[in-house]
C-alpha cells in the first residue's frame, strides 16, 4: 500500500487487513525507541465544524489542540493505526506517531487514545485484551494519573498541558 498524499507512514511500517473490513499498521522492521512511524494529514477543524461531520469522517480524526481537530479527508495506511490500552507508540507534538519502545518486525502498532483524545468524540467499548485493558475507552482517560507516568513525553501537547495544570491543582 502507498503512502496517501495526506499522511506519512514509514517505510518500515505497513498497513493490512486484521479482519471484516478492519486494518492495522504493522513494523516490517524494527523500529527504534522513539522513531518516526507516522505522521497525520488534513484539514483542521473548529469543533462547531468538526460536530457537524458525518461519523465516517469523525472516527478519521484526531484532537489536535484545544477546539481544534485533524479530519483525514482521504483515509490512508497512516489512520489505520489503532488503539490499544498497553501501546508500543504514542505521540511527538500533535500528528506525528513515534515507537515508545524497540519495537519488533511484525508487531502491531498501537497507541493509547488517551494520548490524544480530550473530547467526548470517540468513545467505545475497548477489547485489546490487553491485562490493563480499560473496557471503555473515553475522553477523560488521559486524566487518569496511572497513564501521566506510564505514557509522560508521548501525549500531545495540548493533554500535557491539561496535566500540568492538573497537576498544580488548577482547574482544567
Amino acid at each position: 500500500m502507498l503512502n496517501h498524499p495526506t499522511c506519512y507512514l514509514s517505510p518500515k511500517c505497513e498497513a493490512r487487513a486484521i479482519g471484516h473490513m478492519l486494518y492495522g499498521v504493522f513494523a516490517r522492521e524494527p523500529l527504534e525507541k522513539n522513531e518516526r512511524i507516522a505522521v497525520w494529514g488534513g484539514e483542521v477543524l473548529t469543533r462547531a465544524n468538526f460536530d457537524a461531520l458525518p461519523d465516517r469522517l469523525r472516527r478519521l480524526s484526531v484532537q489536535i489542540e484545544e477546539g481544534l481537530f485533524l479530519v483525514a479527508l482521504h483515509e490512508g495506511p497512516a489512520d489505520y493505526i489503532n488503539h490499544s490500552c498497553n501501546p508500543n507508540a504514542g505521540m511527538d507534538g500533535q500528528i506525528v506517531v513515534v515507537a515508545m519502545r524497540p519495537l519488533a518486525a511484525g508487531e502491531q502498532i498501537c497507541f493509547d487514545y488517551a494520548m490524544t483524545d480530550g473530547s467526548d468524540y470517540d468513545e467505545f467499548e475497548c477489547h485489546c485484551d490487553a491485562p490493563n485493558c480499560r473496557h471503555h475507552v473515553t475522553g477523560r482517560d488521559w486524566r487518569k494519573p496511572e497513564l501521566w507516568e506510564r505514557y509522560a513525553g508521548y501525549f500531545s501537547p495540548y493533554l500535557a498541558r491539561r496535566i500540568e495544570k492538573l497537576k498544580r491543582g488548577e482547574t482544567v
